[in-house]
């Protein structure tokens, strides 16, 4: 990246946080909602995309953690009256601890096979929040109700004040923004190229000494981890929880997210959240009898015209709109010089 590029990339940056600064103040609270939503999401296809995208391993389970992280923030903040911003690192370990388990004994399957256990997983976690000898801490079927926190301080601004949505948006931006730098260091470093490794030639992986189990299981935890933290932020946004808010849907809205996103694409994790946030509310807008049909007929459209997803379009649309480079005439091709035989 070159001085022009460095000084377009701060200036963007620069733009991008004077928007979202602005933005809450400008739309109502329920857009402000949706935004915080969007977010929420973004995080989760970002874990669900390490584990997938980068590593190759196919999950339908986790709205499951999605769950966890949840209902971990809620009985904190509920029953032990913890601070909202406190619950976030609380799950993320949690979640990660179980995935870092659960990813043992799926070295053994893949592909499919994987996939079906993990939907197993995620059909299984709603049923044992509404056990009975949990409920005291559940809420059962019932749930969790919360309260959204109120912002620190007083403030207006457009002549709108700084309610618990709009500071909650501020609060998950800042969240959003440090998970997301910490996958892009990650991702970028030795554990990625580990992981795409894995993903692409296991035993030329294996043979190179990258160690298969810790691995994948490292990833298994960390994706989530990270959708843990999410569910814990969608919690503190939507201020309850319920075993069927959970259902085996999330997890599969989850992976269509990551798919119209793209695979192995950090940014296309905000593509994802889009989508699955904003178009089934336009599906229903076009269709109060069938709006399931109509997000099919989008999806299936989406897939026709960005196969790869959002993000491959827009690389797509970048190679060709970039100009091409000019050739070099200074150094000359070592294939036409001459060589010299000696005497």
């Amino acid at each position: 990246m070159n001085d022009r590029q460095k000084k377009l990339a701060w200036i963007f940056g620069a733009l991008l946080v004077v928007a979202l600064c602005v933005l809450p103040f400008m739309v109502k609270n329920y857009r402000v909602f949706q935004f915080n939503l969007v977010l929420v999401y973004a995080i989760a296809i970002l874990g669900l995309n390490i584990l997938t995208g980068f590593n190759g391993q196919i999950s339908l389970g986790h709205g499951a953690f999605f769950a966890m992280g949840g209902y971990a923030a809620a009985i904190m903040m509920d029953r032990f009256g913890l601070p909202y911003w406190s619950t976030l690192p609380v799950a993320g370990v949690l979640c990660f601890c179980i995935g870092f388990l659960m990813g043992f004994p799926a070295l053994r399957l893949g592909g499919h096979y994987l996939a079906l256990a993990t939907y197993a997983f995620a059909l299984a976690v709603p049923q044992l929040l509404k056990w009975k000898f949990i409920e005291h801490w559940t809420g059962g079927v019932q749930g969790i109700v919360l309260s959204k926190p109120e912002p620190p301080f007083t403030f207006r601004f457009l002549g709108q004040p700084l309610n618990a949505d709009r500071w909650l948006f501020f609060f998950t931006c800042a969240v959003t923004a440090i998970m997301f730098l910490l996958a892009y260091n990650l991702l970028r470093g030795r554990t990625g190229r580990a992981l795409i490794a894995i993903r692409d030639h296991p035993i030329a992986a294996t043979a190179m000494g990258i160690n298969l189990p810790i691995v994948k299981s490292t990833a298994f935890g960390i994706s989530a981890a990270y959708t843990g933290v999410a569910g814990a932020l969608g919690a503190i946004c939507v201020a309850f929880v319920a075993p069927d808010s959970f259902s085996v849907l999330l997890s599969i809205t989850l992976l269509v997210g990551l798919v119209v996103g793209g695979l192995a694409s950090i940014p296309g994790a905000f593509f994802g959240a889009l989508f699955i946030q904003f178009v089934p509310n336009v599906a229903d807008e076009l269709s109060k009898s069938a709006p399931w049909a109509i997000y099919g007929v989008l999806l299936i459209g989406m897939m026709y015209l960005m196969p790869t997803g959002a993000m491959g379009l827009l690389k797509g649309a970048w190679a060709r709109l970039r100009p091409a480079a000019a050739p070099d005439t200074k150094s000359p091709n070592p294939a036409l010089t001459p060589r010299r035989h000696p005497t």
